[in-house]
C-alpha cells in the first residue's frame, strides 16, 4: 500500500492510534477520577525523550548518517526530521508509558493481601 506522501503518517497513524485508544480506554476505567493526573504525569517525560530522539535524529540526518526518502512524507519538517518521524517517536513513547501504567495498575490488582496465602 502506498500514499505518496502521505504513507508516512497513514501508516504510523493506522499502525498506533488504535492500540493507544486501547491503552487509555482500559486506563480511564481502572484509574478512574485519577485518569487525568495519571496523563499529566505521563506526558512530560514522553515529551522529553520524544524531543531527545527528534535530536538524535537531527543529528544523524544533519551528519549524513541516514536520510528520508523524499515523496513518502508530507514535506514538514523539525530542522531535518519528518514531522512523521517526531510523531513515530511520541506515539512510540506514549505507547510505552501507558503500556507500563496498565501493567502497572493489574499488577496492583493482582498483589496479594497481606496474610492471604498466595
Amino acid at each position: 500500500m502506498s500514499a505518496g506522501r502521505w504513507a508516512y503518517l497513514l501508516h504510523l497513524l493506522g499502525w498506533g492510534l488504535p492500540v493507544l485508544a486501547l491503552q487509555l480506554g482500559l486506563l480511564a476505567r481502572a484509574w478512574g477520577r485519577r485518569f487525568p493526573a495519571l496523563v499529566r504525569t505521563v506526558l512530560p517525560p514522553a515529551l522529553w525523550v520524544t524531543a531527545w530522539l527528534v535530536l538524535g535524529d537531527e543529528l544523524a540526518v544533519s551528519q549524513g548518517v541516514w536520510a528520508f526518502g523524499e515523496g513518502s512524507h508530507l514535506g514538514v519538517y523539525l530542522w531535518h526530521v519528518p514531522l512523521e518521524e517526531a510523531l513515530f517517536f511520541l506515539l512510540t513513547n506514549l505507547l510505552v508509558a501507558f503500556g507500563l501504567a496498565l501493567f502497572s495498575k493489574g499488577w496492583a490488582w493482582r498483589a496479594p493481601v497481606r496474610g492471604e496465602s498466595t
